[in-house]
């Protein structure tokens, strides 16, 4: 009897399980058009089981297929979708209930998504005809040429979508960015702003707005811009690289410093242009202000990303010594009151000569010495010369060497002495040549500064 009974048990639940199934297979539409309507109530999962099982028995429902897709898209799996909607496309022909405008839509924001431009632009131009009315065809069409270079379309384009819709910012600050790009600046500017009144949190437009500022060097109109594209995470760093340059371009260095810094902390990817190029501006700035370490810090940075950027290499090697000499690095770092005690060391201890003044000038000191009894340079008399030390990064140009002839002979001073940390270049070192004017350079100074009577 219990055998019986646990058969009959069986056989209920089995025939339960069948009913089940039956029922939910009876449940699930036969129809593609009814699959629209699942999607609209939230009921994806049932849309793609449905859609599944039409496309089971009927490979070719082109309903069926869009309708699977938009089910896709509607749980965010896009690739799923895409794959379905591509399939579609390449078949020819649309469904019966399958709304052609939303279909290629769809497909060209996915195609964008996945950077196939060209197919995008081709959903779009077909949209266009669709709909010759719609703005916002023009628009992403518009875009697209941008993306491609191809800035004679993407005019006419964008400029068809700012006639359809005036009021739309989107569309006047993707025109303004194009114009930037084909140099037609005023246009460009005036559409800028255009949008910026339209709608005030356009990061890309005020961006290139204050691109436009700083080519135009109305640097102060270009840092209040700049620092409103930098609220935006999309554009912080090339904002605050621009801004940076701009405070540079004013030749104030530790007030670019600030900016640059915040750029290289927004680094995400430190091989890409805009990441190698604040390390190398923030570099420049901390070897404007003698802060050599963070300067070569940043070198070394730029250096482990890309071989040969710019001169970055040579700038290594030029401040090579700094990494195994403290009095070279002294030199190049101290500030002025002590730079010109170190240049005081150089002439007394390694010339042999006694300061009478000093004083600082642009990237150096300028000092008036007397030359002592047991100096040995090739006047016998006791006369006073004029010497300049520099110390700057940049090699002495033959100007330098133009001027300091000109204020010693100025000054009743026969000799004068350049000292620098570079070089010369050769037009300097040739009109010196015949001149009463004696040129140190860099090895030259870095002798006299680790010497046992110079720079100690």
């Amino acid at each position: 009897m219990p055998i019986v009974i646990a058969v009959c048990i069986f056989l209920a639940v089995g025939i339960g399980f069948l009913i089940f199934f039956i029922v939910k297979s009876a449940a699930l539409p036969k129809r593609a058009e009814a699959l629209g309507d699942l999607i609209q109530k939230g009921k994806t999962q049932l849309a793609i089981k449905a859609a599944r099982a039409i496309l089971d028995k009927e490979p070719k429902n082109a309903d069926a297929r869009y309708f699977l897709g938009k089910a896709y898209l509607a749980e965010k799996k896009e690739d799923l979708a895409f794959s379905e909607f591509k399939n579609l496309t390449q078949s020819g022909n649309l469904g019966k209930y399958t709304p052609e405008e939303d279909f290629r839509r769809d497909l060209a924001r996915l195609f964008t998504g996945r950077k196939q431009y060209e197919e995008a632009l081709k959903e779009y131009i077909l949209l266009i005809k669709l709909k010759p009315a719609a703005a916002e065809y023009y628009y992403q069409a518009g875009k697209l040429f941008t993306e491609r270079n191809r800035a004679d379309m993407a005019q006419n384009y964008l400029k068809k979508a700012a006639e359809l819709s005036p009021r739309d910012p989107r569309i006047q600050a993707e025109l303004g960015l194009m114009l930037y790009k084909s140099k037609n600046t005023q246009e460009a500017k005036g559409a800028l702003e255009r949008s910026l009144k339209l709608k005030a949190d356009n990061a890309q437009a005020y961006f290139y707005l204050g691109k436009i500022q700083k080519d135009a060097r109305d640097y102060t109109g270009a840092i209040t811009t700049l620092e409103k594209a930098a609220r935006d995470s999309q554009f912080r760093l090339r904002a605050l690289l621009e801004r940076g340059g701009c405070y540079m371009s004013l030749n104030a260095p530790e007030k670019a410093i600030p900016d640059l810094e915040r750029a290289v902390k927004s680094i995400t990817e430190e091989g890409a242009q805009e990441s190698l190029y604040a390390r190398y501006f923030l570099a420049m700035c901390y070897e404007k202000i003698r802060n050599m370490d963070k300067a070569i810090e940043q070198w070394d940075k730029i250096s482990s990303r890309k071989k040969g950027f710019k001169d970055v290499d040579a700038k290594l090697a030029q401040y090579q010594d700094l990494r195994n000499d403290d009095r070279i690095k002294d030199f190049l770092s101290a500030g002025s009151q002590e730079f010109l005690e170190i240049c005081k060391n150089i002439i007394q201890g390694g010339l042999d000569f006694q300061v009478k003044s000093a004083k600082t000038i642009s990237d150096g000191g300028e000092f008036i010495a007397v030359e002592n009894e047991s100096a040995k340079w090739r006047n016998a008399k006791k006369q006073p010369r004029l010497i300049r030390i520099y110390r700057s990064p940049d090699p002495v140009e033959d100007s330098k060497i133009r001027s300091i002839l000109e204020d010693a002979k100025a000054q009743n001073m026969v000799r004068a002495a350049v000292m620098t940390s570079s070089g010369f270049t050769s037009t300097a070192a040739a009109y010196a040549e015949s001149r009463s004017v004696e040129l140190y350079n860099k090895d030259k100074l870095q002798a006299l500064l680790t010497s046992n009577s110079g720079g100690s």
